[in-house]
């Protein structure tokens, strides 16, 4: 089966609601190959070029392009290349995210905190057969994002709801908590925030932002496979990761 790049523009555009964000997105480097190998990355390293040769790859999607405009001849002729920030941000990791709501184990979903009309988070009920703690919870986030940074303790013993957002403000954290979160997951903790925590006595977990974004390389790889079972998703490896094609099987 031939994929040609603009059909994973025209998939991913709608499933990452594309239309709502002002930035550029979608085929950053153009080509007429088709698609059989897509690597996934955050950014494009300095070895681009032999990572792609390597693995034979036909395109590119990356999270933060710009490096390629510093070194425009950093690619082999031929592959292309599609990109995604903000949409993928807000998107797939910890915005309004369904798919990760279902790998935490949320139900009930509830939109949290905006910005010019896009959802900026997500609240949640906890879906578990058994009364789940704060360190059970804490536990259930770093087997998802493979750790996290820091984690506050709440008041309350027993987790029954969540807040999981993209930013961390006075204001969102007093909305989720008057929401009825005991916890409040996000990337990274921020100072102006503090008071409100302390307020409210409301749990946080900041994962991390990178951790948060490779998530959702994860997750993206996942729903390109659903999407085209002949296409190849490959990570590129770093600190010895794996760099073998995604089996969503």
């Amino acid at each position: 089966m031939s994929i040609k790049l603009t059909a994973i523009e025209n998939f991913l555009n709608e499933y990452l609601d594309a239309s709502r964000y002002a930035e550029p997105c979608g085929v950053y480097v153009d080509s007429a190959r088709p698609v059989a190998r897509l690597g996934l990355a955050l950014e494009p390293s300095d070895d681009v070029a032999e990572w792609i040769n390597g693995e034979r790859l036909d395109a590119l999607f990356l999270h933060r392009p710009w490096k390629l405009e510093r070194a425009p001849t950093a690619l082999p002729e031929g592959v292309g290349v599609i990109a995604y920030h903000l949409a993928f941000d807000e998107r797939l990791t910890l915005g309004y995210n369904p798919r990760l709501a279902q790998a935490l184990r949320l139900s009930g979903l509830e939109v949290l905190g905006e910005k010019e009309g896009r959802p900026l988070g997500m609240s949640g009920d906890v879906s578990t057969l058994a009364a789940m703690t704060f360190t059970d919870f804490a536990r259930a986030i770093g087997e998802v994002f493979g750790g996290c940074e820091r984690n506050d303790t709440p008041t309350s013993p027993e987790v029954t709801r969540v807040a999981v957002v993209g930013a961390m403000t006075d204001a969102l954290v007093r909305e989720a908590s008057a929401r009825g979160a005991q916890v409040y997951v996000t990337g990274q903790f921020r100072a102006p925030a503090e008071a409100a925590v302390k307020a409210t006595n409301i749990g946080v977990i900041a994962v991390g932002h990178r951790r948060s974004e490779e998530w959702g390389l994860r997750a993206l790889a996942g729903v390109l496979r659903e999407r085209w079972c002949d296409l190849q998703v490959i990570f590129e490896s770093r600190k010895g990761a794996s760099n073998e094609p995604v089996d969503e099987s």
